[in-house]
């Protein structure tokens, strides 16, 4: 049996790549820009979003809070730009450091403020089980952390794996979660960076392969 063509396998894909890091010239922009840049090389539609660029709104409002309920409009239209579009992708990618063992705000912000019900997932009560909503099957995270891993096990027992592998992808119908940290980052040669970039590439393929 021959496999189909890889353009013919990956076109029509949509995939949303969302970096949250203030600083342009950071390392992780560099893998914000090699997995957009992959991704586009093997056809996909890619929506491509610098959330600090531009100047997503993390604040939760009291009228965002309810857990239930579909979500109601919103007079944000970079919001409604978010929620609209993330429903559309079949794959999704982030690309932030560890901070205090957390995303950066904008991303947590953006989690809470587009993921919500009617949009990422419906939930009949509020101590329900959560049917996801998402069509993205697949996710990848890449993460950077001046952590050493061991000490990241043993100290914190590596918080953003649960974040995001099992409190929020699969809340929202992902079920194919995939995630590599680069450590670490600060004092990392020139070499070993770029030695993370050809990884980040690899594992853009493979997660539209």
């Amino acid at each position: 049996m021959t496999s189909e063509p890889e353009e013919t396998r990956t076109r029509g894909r949509a995939v949303g790549v969302y970096v949250a890091h203030p600083h342009p010239s950071s390392f992780n922009h560099a893998l914000y820009e090699t997995v957009v840049t992959e991704l586009r090389a093997r056809g996909c539609e890619v929506a491509a979003h610098d959330l600090y660029a531009e100047g997503f709104d993390p604040v939760l409002s009291a009228a965002e809070t309810d857990t239930v309920g579909a979500a109601a409009g919103t007079p944000d239209p970079l919001l409604t730009r978010h929620r609209a579009e993330v429903a559309t992708l079949d794959a999704l990618v982030f690309v932030h450091p560890n901070w205090w063992g957390m995303p950066p705000a904008v991303l947590t912000g953006w989690v809470q403020r587009v993921l919500v019900p009617g949009v990422a997932y419906k939930l009949g009560t509020a101590d329900g089980e959560p049917a996801g909503l998402l069509k993205a099957g697949r996710a990848l995270v890449l993460n950077t952390s001046d952590t050493p891993a061991d000490r990241e096990e043993r100290e914190f027992g590596d918080p953003l794996q649960r974040v995001w592998a099992a409190c929020v992808l699969p809340y929202v119908g992902v079920t194919d979660v995939r995630r590599t940290v680069f450590r670490t980052v600060t004092d990392a040669t020139p070499e070993t960076r770029a030695a993370w970039l050809t990884r980040a590439r690899e594992e853009a393929a493979a997660l539209v392969g």
